[in-house]
């Protein structure tokens, strides 16, 4: 009998069941993000919520803290101070399988918003949002603007050496630059790759509007009903939306420009339906107590600062930002306004905590289970985005996106993510801690990680 013949099967069976073993920690294990954030004070939280049985074959080495190793099944050390911990995962206590980066920072608190506001925004040059094509006197179909490669979502910011601002500014340039009959050369941002281009294009006069074209449609500014998230009032800085601002026919993100936020009155629910997303009606209010600048647009929400204090918030103490380790599923509520300018709570659920969903904004998924306002919304519905989410005393993040065949539920950004999209909140409290403490290192923890 050939014994390696019997042999080389077993081989196989024992190698498929250590890798069946060691499939399910290591599916764990890609869930870790590469960076993560601490309070200081609080316990390096890396629970991967693995079986038993593997809870002691990780061991973590951390660098600047005492216990620097320790097991997953045991108890976390605690983040005395600020600063940048490396962290070395090791299967076994011997073979590196992860690296990743804590950052221990100070707390930071804020006042939750819900306020209704009216949103405007000027663009970086005008987008390029429809293109049409142009009858001449012969009958004869164009579109030069087409034919010289412009897409939809493409930024028009120069014809001629001249920057455009307006939608009006371009008809008229075209028209009477056009009637030389000479190519006009357009400088535009692609869409594509965000990177500047140039192009050629000849108008072409249009019989049915009696002037010269070129075959596009452009807008020069967007407005819009969201909700505040929070306000700093050492700052005035405010967060706001949680997504980003895009164009609402080519779905492309708008490059600010200019904007502005003012106070919003809700005078009407348009209630959310399967397949059909519901909105809040809302009227601006330049006169009312909110006023403010946009100063970013990014995938988080809109920031900028207050021009003074709101006088209408649900309440005035100041609440901590959760980091996304604090994060749990189960209750939470929301500040919204449903009815006129008056922030109400809510109920919902946390189902999901997503810490690696950053890019595109949705960090946990939510679900609305207040009887009330699913009686007068139908759910999550346009006009809702921003609305805080609060749960344990804590600000943990905002209102996004609604699921469009479950209104019930939809997405929700972290509030720790906007926190660092604000640009200014952090290098405020940076400068503060600094100030009262000589240690020269707290320094480089508190720049805000980009």
């Amino acid at each position: 009998m050939d014994y390696r013949k019997q042999k080389v099967p077993a081989l196989l069976l024992v190698i498929i069941f250590l890798g069946l073993c060691l499939q399910l920690p290591f599916q764990f294990l890609q869930n870790i993000p590469l960076h993560q954030r601490v309070l200081v004070g609080e316990k390096i939280n890396l629970e991967l919520n693995l079986p038993t049985f593997f809870t002691n074959q990780f061991k973590f080495e951390i660098d600047g803290l005492k216990p620097s190793t320790f097991y997953l099944g045991e108890t976390a050390p605690v983040a005395a101070k600020p600063g940048d911990l490396r962290v070395e995962v090791k299967l076994f206590g011997l073979i590196p399988v992860r690296q990743m980066m804590v950052s221990v920072v100070p707390e930071v608190k804020v006042i939750p918003g819900g306020q209704a506001i009216g949103i405007m925004v000027d663009t970086e040059g005008v987008m390029v949002v429809g293109r049409s094509s142009i009858i001449d006197d012969k009958g004869k179909r164009h579109n030069p603007a087409a034919d010289a490669g412009v897409e939809l979502g493409d930024i028009l910011i120069q014809i001629n050496g001249q920057r455009v601002e307006t939608e009006g500014q371009v008809r008229d340039l075209i028209n009477n630059l056009g009637q030389s009959g000479k190519p006009l050369k357009m400088v535009l941002i692609s869409k594509n790759s965000n990177k500047p281009y140039n192009t050629t294009v000849t108008p072409i006069f249009c019989n049915e509007t009696k002037r010269y074209r070129v075959g596009l449609f452009v807008r020069d500014s967007t407005a819009g009903v969201g909700t505040m998230t929070f306000y700093h009032p050492e700052t005035r800085s405010y967060g706001a939306l949680g997504h980003i601002i895009t164009d609402i026919d080519t779905c492309q993100p708008i490059n600010l420009n200019s904007g502005k936020v003012v106070g919003a009155n809700i005078e009407g629910i348009r209630m959310g339906k399967k397949g059909h997303p519901g909105e809040k009606l809302g009227v601006f209010r330049a006169e009312e107590e909110i006023t403010g600048n946009i100063t970013r647009n990014t995938n988080c929400g809109i920031f900028g600062r207050l021009d003074k204090d709101p006088k209408n918030i649900y309440s005035k103490k100041a609440i901590p930002v959760a980091m996304a380790s604090e994060i749990k599923e189960g209750p939470a509520e929301i500040y919204t306004v449903i009815k006129g300018n008056k922030i109400e709570k809510f109920s919902i659920e946390v189902q999901q905590v997503m810490p690696n969903g950053k890019a595109e904004g949705k960090g946990m998924i939510i679900k609305i289970n207040d009887p009330r306002l699913l009686a007068k919304t139908g759910g999550i519905i346009q006009g809702m985005s921003g609305s805080p989410i609060i749960q344990d005393n804590k600000l943990i993040g905002a209102v996004t996106h609604v699921f469009v065949n479950d209104p019930a539920r939809g997405y929700g950004v972290l509030a720790e993510w906007m926190l660092y999209n604000s640009n200014t909140i952090l290098k405020h409290v940076g400068a503060r801690k600094n100030e009262q403490n000589d240690d020269r290192g707290i320094i480089a923890c508190l720049k805000q990680r980009k």
